[in-house]
């Protein structure tokens, strides 16, 4: 279905941050001047920052106003958008087929398609990894998408109108709140569930009292909260959850959950009738062994540095849902087969902007690539409207190692993350002045999305 056949088809399939990101630049850079033909392919109409998920589900941020249309984005951006879940891969014809589309009562609008590539970029990120363990499907919620997290916030307002307006008293664990998994999802989760409590009550859902009714738990099988930070961030942010009265359970590995809580390996019962799954994550389940591609144990596709699958030279896989070998400044050769690049946000965005170059060199005929050299600029905690405390490294870890902030400064440059994708995507005109009105209107609406 390329109508552009004398041009060289670039299809991306996954629009999270790393391949809308890649699919804008392409289009600005390439589909304006019909160097080559760019699809974005995605299974949802609009984007959303997936970092702001925690946001979305405490309430503290209406997925609404910040999300992106992919078709609005493809129109002004010069590439196709097409939905659609890709599930089958003919790597002989090069073609990727999407299974038909369903509303929501099963019934199909948008039949099966396939569409030519020459060259296929697969982004489709990650999720959440529940390990086999009993229950967790069952009776824990997950932040992957939008989606889930809509769910979540409109089970926790639920929740709480039901603890207001019932007469008789709160079951043990009925307004607590486990999140397994103390990452950074995890734990800035917590600091906006606090504030959001409190802001239902000071809203008029006072007959529950946060300091009494509500409880939240962190539950780590690790010694520490954070355990892929620095030890002295990890202590931080510990110390400013328990000024919050958040419970952290560390050294405690859940094996089942259950409608009532979780179950620990030492024998410990969690009681919580809210229960978040946010332990560790894998790559999407169709992925193993897709198309004859080769994919590790949580079924990321495995990648050169050049993020070239390494099955095919024409299929490129970036962000979660691949395993790049790790490359950094103080380790120039790949090293080990089993490090492999962390997945976070900046390594998404780096991997994004080599692919723009690689793209360029492709359409020239160099098979001389770029390979991926992951560079770490340091971690930020966000904990709501508290704090915010971090870690600066790349060019600053050369003088003086990890440089740790906290308050305005890291809060600063934790929102300016968020404004470095937005300007990708926008231009830095429009991204000021959406940020210009967000501030102009901060004041006429709660901070808290209370419907």
């Amino acid at each position: 279905m390329n109508t552009d056949k004398n041009l060289h088809h670039i299809v991306i399939v996954g629009g999270g941050a790393g391949g809308l990101e890649l699919a804008t630049t392409l289009g600005n850079k390439l589909g304006k001047k019909k160097k080559a033909a760019i699809t974005l392919i995605d299974c949802t109409l609009t984007h959303l920052w997936k970092p702001l998920l925690h946001e979305v589900a405490a309430g503290s941020l209406n997925s609404c106003e910040d999300e992106v249309g992919y078709l609005g984005q493809s129109h002004w951006h010069h590439f196709r958008f097409r939905l659609g879940k890709m599930d089958r891969l003919d790597r002989k014809k090069q073609e990727v087929s999407l299974a038909p589309t369903l509303d929501g009562e099963g019934n199909e609008y948008i039949p099966r398609r396939t569409f030519h590539y020459d060259t296929l970029v697969i982004a489709v990120g990650s999720t959440t990894n529940d390990f086999g363990i009993p229950g967790v499907k069952e009776h824990c919620m997950f932040l992957d998408t939008r989606k889930e997290a809509d769910h979540f916030h409109q089970f926790l307002f639920r929740s709480y109108y039901t603890a207001h307006t019932q007469n008789e008293p709160l079951r043990e664990g009925q307004l607590h709140i486990a999140i397994a998994g103390a990452g950074a999802t995890g734990v800035e989760l917590s600091a906006e569930l606090h504030d959001s409590t409190r802001q239902l009550a000071e809203f008029g859902l006072d007959q529950v009292k946060p300091d009494t009714d509500v409880k939240i738990t962190i539950v780590e099988a690790s010694d520490r909260i954070l355990p892929a930070l620095p030890p002295r961030l990890s202590d931080k942010v510990r110390k400013a959850l328990e000024k919050l009265n958040i419970e952290t359970c560390t050294n405690q590995r859940i094996i089942e959950a259950t409608p009532k809580g979780f179950k620990t390996e030492s024998g410990k019962f969690i009681p919580a009738e809210i229960k978040v799954w946010a332990a560790g994550i894998k790559a999407p389940d169709f992925l193993k062994e897709f198309g004859g591609l080769e994919t590790n144990h949580i079924d990321q596709l495995v990648v050169k540095p050049t993020l070239q699958t390494t099955r095919d030279d024409n299929i490129f896989a970036f962000g979660d849902c691949a395993a790049c070998p790790l490359i950094t400044n103080s380790r120039p050769g790949a090293g080990d087969k089993d490090e492999t690049v962390p997945p976070r946000a900046q390594a998404a965005n780096q991997q994004a902007s080599m692919l723009v170059k690689t793209m360029r060199q492709r359409l020239k005929g160099d098979s001389s690539l770029p390979e991926y050299k992951y560079v770490d600029y340091g971690s930020l905690v966000n904990m709501s409207s508290y704090t915010t405390v971090g870690t600066l490294m790349g060019n600053l870890s050369k003088i003086s190692g990890s440089v740790m902030i906290e308050g305005i400064v890291a809060r600063f440059v934790y929102i300016s993350l968020y404004k470095m994708h937005q300007m990708i995507l926008h231009g830095p005109i429009r991204m000021g002045l959406s940020t210009l009105a967000n501030i102009l209107t901060r004041k006429a609406k709660p901070r808290m999305k209370l419907h």
